[in-house]
């Protein structure tokens, strides 16, 4: 029998991402943030978790997809780092799927390089190739 992990998906621009629901802290619906000057371009600033001040990244900055514009703002998942939550900005959520360690691949050669070393491995769907991030590296600077 193989081992399982279920992950967390979720889309940002036309990548379909998941990440271990054991990371996941949760999901929140679009947060207000504040701006933090001089800070990265992948920081889109920080917000308030019920009292607690969460960074937010914008994993389309990180993963290097064109700007959002004047869609929808981002969602938010909140991941459990060693130094406390982050936020991820993703565009939309999808569903908890649970795949085999089996099935999982390497990142094809077509995969940018900025974003190949943001992405473990992967996992081929019936309709779309799921990349999963390495949540440590998509959070440092």
């Amino acid at each position: 029998m193989s081992d399982t992990t279920q992950y967390c998906t979720f889309w940002v621009g036309g990548l379909f991402l998941g990440i271990d629901v054991l990371k996941v802290q949760e999901v929140l619906r679009p947060q207000p943030t504040t701006r933090v000057p001089l800070s990265a371009p992948t920081i889109r600033g920080l917000l308030n978790l019920r009292g607690q001040i969460v960074t937010a990244i914008d994993l389309r900055r990180k993963l290097a997809l064109p700007e959002r514009g004047n869609a929808e703002p981002p969602m938010n998942v909140i991941i459990r780092t060693d130094e406390g939550p982050v936020s991820l900005d993703v565009d939309e959520i999808g569903d908890v799927v649970e795949l085999h360690a089996d099935d999982r691949e390497r990142p094809p050669d077509t995969v940018r390089d900025e974003r190949r070393e943001l992405v473990t491995h992967v996992y081929k769907l019936a309709d779309k190739l799921m990349l999963v991030l390495d949540t440590d590296k998509a959070v440092s600077n």
